[in-house]
């Protein structure tokens, strides 16, 4: 693998940037816009179709991401496995990229639950009214606090990312080498 990888680093920052960037924007414009809707009964709907339009494109975000660290990881493991403080990093992003990507589809199935049927009355996409069935309620209680998860969590991934930039300023990488050394030998 070429030391430049200026197109590998790309794709996964642009597909970190925009998971989190539609994350963000869909917690706040496409479900915030459901509440504005006239019809109680429209809203869900309303935030189940523009959260479709965005799966395709979340979906490419997030494999270019996958792809992209995972090419990264692959060409940076030596300084992964000898560099002090950038396996700690590295397994941090791990866990939380897991954790997104478990909060991404169950926040999928749970908007799809609150779709089904004929239209519920909502107060809005992720709030429930006196009228709402108490399955589509429950899924709506959930997604309140999954819409503010994944921004957080996408935007921790992209704050460990820029850390990992920063890890590789030739005087971090010394500095780790050398770290990671003092303690192999002290062991």
């Amino acid at each position: 693998m070429s030391s430049r990888l200026t197109v590998v680093r790309s794709l996964h920052d642009l597909g970190a940037d925009a998971w989190f960037g539609g994350a963000l924007m869909g917690a706040i414009g496409v479900n915030g816009a459901a509440a504005a809707v006239r019809d109680p009964e429209d809203r869900a709907r309303v935030a189940a179709t523009g959260w479709a339009k965005w799966t395709p494109v979340n979906a490419a975000a997030i494999g270019a991401h996958l792809l992209g660290g995972a090419l990264i990881l692959y060409g940076n493991r030596g300084r992964a496995k000898h560099q002090s403080g950038v396996t700690a990093n590295t397994v941090a992003k791990v866990l939380i990229t897991g954790a997104a990507l478990g909060a991404t589809g169950y926040s999928g199935a749970l908007g799809a639950k609150t779709a089904q049927g004929d239209g519920h009355h909502v107060a809005g996409a992720t709030e429930p009214s006196a009228g709402t069935p108490q399955d589509v309620a429950a899924a709506q209680t959930q997604l309140k606090y999954l819409q503010w998860a994944l921004p957080a969590l996408t935007g921790a991934i992209v704050v460990l990312g820029a850390q990992q930039g920063e890890q590789q300023r030739p005087g971090q990488v010394l500095s780790g080498l050398g770290t990671k050394l003092a303690r192999r030998a002290a062991s």
